[in-house]
């Protein structure tokens, strides 16, 4: 493996009841506080509720952002930075689910700069400083409540760029698994899809010696694909909603990927195809990731789809090539996500081949080649696309 500095500055308060911890830890950081949401499902089922008690304790004067979109736009950071500045807001609060702290992460930033964040999103300004913030997290999936990243979208020029800063980590995060209860299942579908995915993009790697970071991406996956068909069954079971909600932090805060960078070039591909069409991120993961992997394959870099596919999924190899093994397991990813309602093609979204020119272009704007287990280039993103319909 590779050195490294691992470095997470989050304070992670996980459980049944934690939210009582809130008043205290936002206190540290002021009375003037920014809640940010998105459409309304914490005040249907509560959770709004509770949060406003726990800040009316330190007499906190309370502004609101709701209607944060599921891929958080430009438009709505721009209006809590205007928000932020206008009242002279102390500290921000999340409540929701990965695009609201995503859009949390931006209007932090933003509140502190003089720059436009399109420009800090798609790297024509630096990010130098941050409003503190922290989350009451309602949906497992991103790991954004523990790590730096935030993805946001523009939808006037349909693009979507993921970014990050040492500014933008939490600093808490509240995890009560009770409040992921009345997630539909549709959404615990796309978080589910989500944090596997995660896993596996750290999992594709050319780094030499990392077992120990392997074995945890395995026993994260193995754990997350036994316990997710019991959850679908009992949404308000709380221990499977623990596992399933620690399992979305540990896939994406940087723990797994110490010493080595993973792959990535799924996401970069569904987030072209989510900017154009605005499909669910998990959605749209599901779809590409099992056409990635059949479409960078081959002999030279079979190794690590067989060691996924025998460790993971647990195929016999007896008689059978590695690439033959690695095809396999492949295909039992993508049976395993059927088998709990995951989409399997883009036409599931009304998405047909006229716009995989466009999607394709914009896997390239940032640079002419992405990805690390196997560059690939703006052919190669047709070619998965046309795969995927």
């Amino acid at each position: 493996m590779e050195n490294f500095i691992y470095q997470n500055p989050t304070k992670l308060i996980f459980g049944k009841g934690q939210l009582d911890k809130l008043a205290d830890e936002v206190e540290l950081y002021g009375k003037r506080v920014l809640i940010v949401y998105g459409g309304g499902s914490i005040k249907r089922n509560g959770v709004y509720d509770n949060v406003i008690n726990e800040l009316g304790k330190i007499g906190a004067e309370i502004f609101e952002l709701p209607g944060v979109e599921p891929n958080p736009r430009i438009t709505t950071v721009r209006k809590g930075v205007e928000i932020c500045k206008k009242e002279a807001i102390e500290f921000l609060l999340a409540v929701g689910g990965g695009s609201t702290i995503d859009c949390t992460k931006a209007i932090a930033v933003g509140a502190a700069t003089e720059a436009d964040m399109w420009d800090v999103v798609t790297k024509k300004e630096k990010a130098e400083a941050a409003l503190p913030f922290g989350t009451v997290l309602t949906l497992a999936a991103t790991g954004s409540e523990m790590n730096a990243g935030s993805v946001i979208t523009n939808w006037e020029t349909n693009e979507k760029h993921g970014w990050g800063t040492p500014h933008t980590f939490p600093r808490f995060s509240i995890l009560d698994p009770v409040h992921t209860f009345s997630v539909p299942l549709d959404q615990t579908i796309y978080g589910i899809v989500d944090m596997m995915s995660h896993v596996l993009e750290h999992y594709f790697h050319k780094t030499e010696n990392t077992p120990i970071q392997d074995r945890w991406c395995e026993g994260i996956l193995l754990t997350v694909m036994e316990t997710a068909p019991k959850l679908l069954k009992e949404p308000e079971n709380y221990d499977y909603r623990a596992t399933v909600m620690l399992g979305g932090t540990l896939a994406l805060n940087n723990m797994l990927n110490m010493g080595y960078k993973g792959d990535w070039a799924t996401h970069n591909l569904e987030h072209a195809v989510s900017a154009v069409h605005d499909i669910p991120h998990g959605g749209g993961l599901s779809i590409l990731f099992p056409h990635w992997m059949r479409h960078v394959l081959d002999e030279e870099n079979a190794d690590r789809f067989k060691q996924l596919a025998v460790r993971v999924f647990g195929v016999e190899t007896t008689g059978k090539s590695d690439k033959e093994v690695a095809l396999e397991g492949i295909d039992r990813l993508r049976e395993f996500w059927n088998s709990i309602g995951a989409p399997s093609a883009l036409a599931d979204y009304n998405i047909d081949e006229s716009s995989v020119d466009i999607m394709a272009g914009k896997t390239v704007i940032a640079r002419p080649e992405y990805g690390v287990y196997k560059k690939l280039s703006r052919q190669d993103s047709v070619d998965i696309l046309k795969a995927s319909l």
